[in-house]
């Protein structure tokens, strides 16, 4: 284990001893476990889970809802010597099969709902639109959570056995360079690239992320997301989960916010904050009275919602994660200084990365935190962001994205050295720039918005100061008003391909 960063399990159990009675993890509304509690319960699934056959290096598809018990198995086999693969079984049976093959698990833990709904109650799901693969069918030992289900393989493991009574709890020394993480990026479709995190590199993200917060012993912190929940929990805090919906894989952001009643931090990704400022606005959500620092990550983070939310939560401070899959984190603004930079600001690289730039002007990372790299590949020593960057002193400073580059004539257009400036006209919610080619290789700058209402006419107001704002190379053919932004993947990152085909039915 690197010297700069502690693992994260010893961490806990340091705390187990040090504050053994203070409250470490649980669900809205209902009682927490307690650090000693916590370690203890680590110590028996991990035990529990051995004796059960898992050995060192096996690896264990994850299915499991964030919750009290799917953060105690997911610790339990990291100290057990496994590895979880988080797969999301939406992406499609095919995909689904091709990234079984390439991780070769020999656990799944699934909820037992998900037995059903791809399996006897195969039609439910598909009037939901959901086309899942047979989990039933996979060649695993499998382990469920919840109550029993058609569909259920008969020799699935209870999780609740997983978590019984065991004669050892001692956490086993683990072995930082091991197996610990496996996250598939979004966006594959014929080759799956699989990111592999070992306990090492896992350990010090965790560590930067809570070094860049004030979570500290007292703190409490609301969040569903992993990445935000273990650095607290390393930090001695307290991590309050929200509750799922019976059905659904989505927090509401709304409800997640009238939740916020004690908590003094939590994290949102932007598109949900921008839900949950409009019912603030709207005055159907009470400002939470404790909130004092509130993380953004998993997707850009512009003037203008740094500026609602600020309007809204006056005394609360905004923190805008930058980071990748396979090296998180990379580094932390606050939103007032995002606010009072001319550019996109990342900030100063978090403790241990380190940052260059190369010669096009792509930002390339690598530290402890950066991953062993894709499973099937070399190792990695450094990582190419595909994000154009420069330093402003020892802060970065986003000036356009490499993959999403537009071409126009001779010039190449990077949408992300634009967007924010223009999001940050008066009566513009979001702003996002694409590209519609046509045969000669070329292309149709449009401009698609989403305006404040009652901001009045937005696309006059644009067309007059866009040529004072932005590069004349740059400037729109097309300017378009749309109800939403699409967004994909977990992180909810925009869309460009679905909103290409938006924005081009609404011109055609």
């Amino acid at each position: 284990m690197s010297s700069l960063f502690p693992d994260f399990l010893d961490r806990l159990a340091t705390h187990a001893t040090r504050i053994p009675d203070a409250s470490a993890l649980g669900t809205v509304g209902k009682r927490a476990l307690t650090y000693r509690e916590l370690v203890d319960t680590i110590g028996r699934v991990a035990h529990n889970l051995r004796v059960a056959g898992l050995r060192p290096g096996d690896r264990m598809l994850f299915s499991i809802r964030p919750s009290v018990s799917s953060v105690g198995l997911i610790f339990g086999t990291i100290a057990a010597g496994g590895t979880i693969v988080f797969v999301d079984p939406g992406v499609g049976p095919e995909l689904f099969a091709k990234r079984i093959a390439l991780v070769e698990p020999r656990w799944a833990a699934t909820e037992s709902l998900l037995y059903a709904v791809s399996g006897p109650l195969a039609g439910f799901g598909r009037k939901r639109g959901l086309t899942l693969p047979r989990f039933s069918e996979l060649e695993v030992r499998h382990l469920h959570s919840g109550v029993w289900l058609p569909g259920t393989p008969m020799r699935s493991l209870p999780l609740r056995r997983v978590f019984g009574d065991a004669p050892d709890s001692s956490l086993p020394q683990g072995d930082p360079e091991a197996e610990a993480l496996i996250v598939f990026t979004s966006g594959t479709t014929d080759e799956p690239k699989a990111v592999v995190h070992t306990r090492a590199s896992l350990s010090a993200g965790l560590a930067a992320m809570g070094g860049q917060t004030s979570l500290a012993p007292g703190a409490f912190l609301h969040t569903e997301q992993l990445m935000m929940g273990l650095p607290a929990l390393m930090s001695g805090a307290r991590w309050a989960m929200p509750k799922y919906p019976r059905f659904g894989t989505h927090i509401d952001p709304v409800r997640f916010t009238r939740d916020l009643r004690s908590a003094t931090h939590a994290f949102y990704t932007p598109a949900d904050l921008a839900v949950a400022l409009d019912a603030l606005e709207a005055g159907r959500v009470v400002p939470p009275q404790y909130l004092r620092q509130v993380a953004l990550g998993g997707a850009p983070v512009t003037a203008a919602l740094l500026g609602r939310a600020q309007k809204s939560l006056p005394d609360t401070e905004f923190l805008a994660v930058y980071g990748m899959t396979e090296i998180l984190p990379v580094a932390v603004a606050t939103g007032a200084d995002k606010l009072a930079h001319d550019g996109d600001l990342l900030g100063t690289p978090v403790r241990g990365v380190r940052a260059r730039i190369a010669d096009d002007g792509e930002l390339v990372l690598s530290g402890p935190n950066l991953c062993r790299g894709y499973l099937g590949s070399a190792p990695l020593t450094e990582i190419a962001t595909g994000d154009l960057a420069r330093f402003d002193g020892t802060r970065l400073v986003l000036t356009g994205r490499k993959k999403d580059m537009m071409i126009r004539g001779k010039t190449n257009i990077y949408p992300g050295l634009y967007e924010p400036a223009i999001a940050g006209v008066d009566g513009v919610r979001e702003a996002v720039l694409v590209g519609l080619p046509d045969e000669i290789g070329d292309e149709r700058i449009v401009l698609a918005i989403v305006a404040e209402p009652g901001a009045g006419d937005v696309v006059d107001r644009l067309r007059a100061v866009l040529p004072q704002l932005i590069d004349t190379s740059a400037l729109p053919d097309d300017i378009v008003v749309v109800d939403r932004i699409p967004v994909t993947g977990r992180t909810s990152k925009p869309d460009r391909n679905a909103l290409r085909e938006m924005v081009r039915a609404v011109l055609h």
